[in-house]
């Protein structure tokens, strides 16, 4: 009996508590030799976890060779870079899945007998384009990572269409695309409250700007409630929501909720909300966990017109797209809900949860690694 193929993921993230890459280990552990190397506790399941080091920042840039351009410089000494090229043995593995673009050139380094798929969450070069310190500091040496290894990657994926033409027109290469689908949960919808129940979960970033949410809630003609779960990205923005939140009757800010206790979470309430202004490239593109995340919970979705968000909701009659990204639009949006549209919003969930899930995402992985192991044999 051959052994299991050996399999290295390799993020810099607490792959723990990292929704996209988890699936991948969840996923893979199942037929191979899995290997994580990321911050944080080891998920469960695989065969060995290599733990990045706290101390060991991923974006600790060193300046004066930044500055300089000198791009090769500034990649191999930053912490977790330079970490994992001491930790790490090359040759070890068979395929290496590379999460983003900083994963890539190490990935490359380690020269895994049946190549590297890089998995790209985002179109990281036009990140914060609302920046414009970020987009001449920083934007030159994405650029430079994506021409210099991305490219030479033998396999690719994202997490949606928009960016995967546009690292196309820019880079050469079209990765696939996986989404952020959620797990399949058998989950029933809940019958609507005659109070209707708003919720929204995810990162407590100020660019997002949360509060179009509480105030497109003051705005409405009806009442509603409304509860976010929020990471706390930026402590002092999460303050002010709170301040704002406790103005305004029916508004909870709350702490987050494990991964795995999330979905049962968002099934107690009614209408998922997410209005993002396109501050930037990325947020004009986003198509977020949140969005199947509410899917499978059953909810009605509710987002602004952002091109990828709105088509799952429009092509699978999931909700309501608010006109723009203001709150009144979204104030406008969520007054035209009634209990008998919410309901078929929600019946429309329960078909949509049994085809957009996780399942039929992974699989796109699954044959990325699997070309890889049957076109270049070992040796």
């Amino acid at each position: 009996m051959s052994p299991a193929p050996r399999i290295l993921i390799l993020s810099f993230s607490p792959i723990a508590n990292d929704a996209r890459v988890l699936k991948q280990v969840r996923h893979f552990v199942g037929g191979y030799d899995v290997t994580t190397c990321g911050y944080g506790e080891a998920p469960e399941g695989v065969s060995r976890h290599i733990r990045i080091p706290d101390s060991q920042p991923q974006n600790n840039f060193f300046a004066p060779t930044l500055a300089l351009r000198m791009f090769g410089a500034t990649y191999w000494r930053t912490g977790a870079v330079a970490w994992c090229r001491e930790q790490l043995r090359t040759g070890e593995w068979d395929v290496v899945l590379a999460n983003d673009v900083e994963t890539v050139p190490l990935a490359l380094e380690l020269r895994s007998k049946h190549g590297v798929h890089a998995d790209l969450h985002e179109y990281t070069s036009k990140l914060r384009t609302e920046n414009p310190k970020w987009m001449r500091w920083l934007a030159p040496y994405y650029r430079w990572l994506c021409r210099r290894y991305v490219s030479r990657a033998n396999s690719w994926t994202t997490v949606g269409q928009g960016l995967a033409r546009e690292y196309e027109k820019d880079f050469g290469f079209l990765p696939g695309v996986v989404t952020n689908a959620a797990p399949y949960w058998n989950l029933e919808p809940a019958p609507p409250r005659v109070l209707l129940r708003l919720v929204h979960s995810g990162a407590g970033l100020r660019n997002r700007k949360l509060d179009i949410m509480l105030d497109a809630v003051e705005l409405a003609a009806s009442e509603f409630s409304l509860d976010l779960y929020l990471t706390a990205n930026d402590p002092p923005y999460i303050e002010e929501l709170k301040a704002r939140a406790a103005e305004l009757e029916h508004v909870r800010i709350n702490d987050p909720v494990p991964y795995d206790e999330l979905i049962p979470t968002l099934n107690g309430y009614d209408v998922g909300v997410f209005v993002l202004p396109p501050v930037n490239f990325s947020y004009r593109w986003a198509l977020p966990n949140k969005i199947f995340d509410f899917i499978q919970a059953r909810l009605a979705v509710v987002v602004g017109p952002s091109p990828e968000m709105a088509a799952i909701v429009t092509d699978n009659k999931l909700g309501l797209v608010a006109r723009d990204f203001t709150a009144q639009s979204l104030a406008d949006a969520l007054d035209s809900l009634t209990g008998e549209s919410v309901a078929a919003f929600k019946s429309a969930a329960m078909k949509t949860a049994s085809e957009l899930n996780a399942d039929s995402q992974v699989a796109i992985w699954e044959k990325a690694i699997v070309d890889l192991l049957e076109s270049r044999p070992p040796g």
